[in-house]
């Protein structure tokens, strides 16, 4: 078996209730396709990777999300993928239990797949449009342009890495907590923090 760390444990043990054992179930799949596939917490959420990223796992309020690298680029020969991400991050959907997602067979033809990808040095093609980049809400800009030091910040961000704030945000149930969330944003980017820092080492 491949490298585990302790702050994928952490992050499992702080997930909802409901993603602990879809995420448990993701990472033991994941490291029973290959046993040089190692963890690493990047952008907040647990990644795993072999000669390049392979997949990620992610845990939400409602839901879960795993996603392949390359899934662009991949094969979808039992059409799980989802590409077009409009209302969940993920290759697979909003996931809220291990009853949404495909056979476990299936998941792992398709990590082998992502792998041998690797192996061969494929590489996605960059994209040349912004069509994917998720608009940033008028407040959370506004909060961002008084900041100059956060405002360059989240724009180095990649776009997966918005998405995740500007989600949290638009989460937000009470006005009171869209504000707190947006202070927290701005405070949390300006040190160049992701999301999901407290999970990070």
């Amino acid at each position: 078996m491949g490298k585990q760390i302790k702050a994928v444990d952490t992050y499992i043990a702080k997930a909802q209730p409901f993603a602990q054992p879809i995420l448990e179930y993701l990472r033991e799949i994941v490291h029973s396709v290959h046993p040089e596939i190692n963890e690493v917490i990047k952008w907040g959420f647990p990644n795993f990777d072999y000669k390049g990223p392979v997949c990620s796992m992610a845990s939400f309020k409602a839901h879960c999300a795993f996603s392949f690298w390359k899934g662009a680029i991949m094969k979808d020969e039992d059409s799980i993928l989802q590409i077009t991400e409009k209302d969940a991050m993920g290759s697979l959907g909003k996931i809220t239990s291990i009853k949404d997602l495909p056979p476990k067979k299936v998941i792992v033809k398709y990590i082998k797949q992502a792998i041998k990808l690797n192996e061969e040095g494929i590489k996605v093609p960059k994209k040349t449009s912004s069509k994917t980049e998720i608009t940033i809400p008028e407040d959370l800009a506004n909060a961002l342009a008084k900041n100059k030091k956060a405002q360059k910040h989240f724009q180095g961000f990649s776009p997966s890495h918005r998405k995740e704030y500007i989600m949290w945000i638009e989460e937000a149930k009470r006005e009171e907590t869209r504000k707190k969330r947006i202070e927290s944003t701005v405070e949390w980017v300006s040190e160049g923090k992701g999301r999901n820092w407290k999970y990070e080492k």
